[in-house]
Formats: C-alpha cells, sequence, structure tokens
C-alpha cells in the first residue's frame, strides 16, 4: 500500500526538525512525505532544505502565501498532490513512534478513516527534547501527561473501539484516510478559516457518506510538544459550518480541492 504522510506547519521550524527526526526512524516507511506549508517563514525553508537530501523517501515542500490559518487550504493542496492511496496527516509538533506508519498500515481498512491520539508532552521534557533530540519515550517517564495514551497494544485498539459511524473525538494531528474518499468529499472545507473544527467537518462528511471511524487508541502512537494555544476568535464561525454541515447530513464541501 503506497501511503503518503502529511505534515502541516507553521513557523516553529525547531519542532518541524523534530518531526522529520521521527520520520527517519519509522519502520515502515510511506512511499513520500508532504510538508504542508501555511505560508512559514524564511528559516522554515531553509531547514526542509537541509533535511530533503537526508529523508529516506522523496520529501516535498509545499507552501503558499501566509494569508492567515488556512489549514484547510494547504491540506487541500497536499491531497491534490499526493500520490499514495492512503493519506496519513500529522501536525507540525508532533512525535512519531517509531511504529507509527506501520501500525496505520496494518490497521486500515476499506470503508474507514483512521483517527488516533495523541500523549501531551509536558514543558519541562518538550524541553529536553529540544535541547538533546531525543525522541523515545516510556508511557511513565516523568514529563508524560495521561500515561495510558502512550501505551502501545496495537491488537487491543479494533476490540475496544469497533469500526462505527462516528465523527467525534477527531484529532487532525494523528489521522488516516483513504484519498478516494477524500477526494469524494471535496476535501477539506475552506469556508473554515482560523483554528477550529475543520477536522471534525471534514470527518462528518467522510462519515455521512457511510465512511466509518475506525479509532486507534493504543496504537499509532505520537508524543504532543508542548506549546500555548493557539486562539479561539474563529470557533464561533466555523461551529456554525460544522453545524450546518451536520444539520444537511452534507456528503461534500463546494469550497474544497475544488471550486464548485
Amino acid at each position: 500500500m503506497d501511503i503518503t504522510l502529511i505534515i502541516t506547519t507553521y513557523n516553529w521550524k525547531e519542532a518541524l526538525e523534530i518531526v522529520l527526526l521521527s520520520v527517519q526512524q519509522q519502520s515502515y516507511m510511506p512511499c513520500e512525505v508532504i510538508i504542508a506549508d501555511d505560508g512559514s517563514r524564511e528559516d522554515t525553508k531553509a531547514l526542509i532544505d537541509e533535511y530533503i537530501p537526508k529523508m529516506p523517501v522523496p520529501t516535498h515542500h509545499l507552501w503558499h502565501e501566509d494569508n492567515g490559518f488556512r489549514r484547510s487550504s494547504i491540506l487541500n493542496k497536499a491531497l491534490a498532490m499526493a500520490k499514495g492511496e492512503y493519506c496519513i496527516q500529522v501536525d507540525g509538533d508532533i512525535v512519531l513512534h517509531p511504529k507509527f506508519i506501520e501500525d496505520h498500515a496494518k490497521l486500515a481498512k476499506p470503508g474507514t478513516y483512521c483517527p488516533g491520539s495523541r500523549t501531551l508532552l509536558q514543558p519541562e521534557i518538550t524541553e529536553k527534547v529540544f535541547k538533546t533530540k531525543q525522541i523515545t519515550f516510556s508511557p511513565f517517564q516523568k514529563g508524560i501527561k495521561r500515561p495510558i495514551n502512550a501505551m502501545r497494544i496495537p491488537w487491543l485498539a479494533p476490540i475496544l473501539y469497533p469500526d462505527a459511524l462516528r465523527y467525534d473525538d477527531i484529532r487532525g494531528s494523528n489521522l488516516a484516510y483513504w484519498k478516494k474518499d477524500a477526494v469524494d468529499a471535496n476535501g477539506y472545507n475552506e469556508d473554515i478559516a482560523g483554528w477550529g473544527r475543520e477536522d471534525t467537518e471534514f470527518v462528518a462528511r467522510l462519515t455521512f457518506a457511510g465512511i466509518k471511524r475506525r479509532k486507534l487508541k493504543f496504537a499509532a502512537k505520537q508524543f504532543h510538544l508542548y506549546h500555548p494555544e493557539a486562539s479561539r476568535n474563529s470557533l464561533d464561525d466555523n461551529d456554525k459550518i460544522l453545524a450546518n454541515t451536520l444539520n444537511q447530513r452534507l456528503t461534500r464541501c463546494s469550497n474544497g480541492i475544488v471550486k464548485d
């Protein structure tokens, strides 16, 4: 199975470097990596240019102009570009477990999308990661928040969480889906600007099209580097867009990969 790994990023090159280091250590490699850049400065480009020759698979830097939070737009550009039949998307502030992609590959199933969970790293361990570039963790080491989220028991995930037509409990930092299903839904809704609800709205449309949620609670582990929370200023407007999708049970948006 050809897998495209999509990494979203914006003006935090130190965190992006940690993500790329964790990609290099994967037991199962994607066919390509797309760094979906929402308008970062030249220092991020310099880091990516440095790492591209070091990456074990073809790696592409996809950039658009900084015009506010436009994550939906850059993800749509990445989806249109993706060569893999299966897409895994992660944020640019995440450390991937060495078997992250392997778990997603083994648990992928036609007719489903796969959201995973993340383990939050406290400020002190995040600072240590940046200083030492040490990116392997024990579930019970100091600085790990909610250790149960760091436990990897991949065979347990489908038993505890059967496939279901649900769109709740979604983390866009750990989300996998078949490219065809995403294209049929017309990708992300670019009417959603600013932080919040873009991932839930996207998978809601997948759900209404009959694509089931396959939750990966104890597999495809990732660790979230600490940072202050993003602004929620756009959340009310985005909630209204999500509510319309839910009320109308939409399976496709008009302002997505294709502009209707």
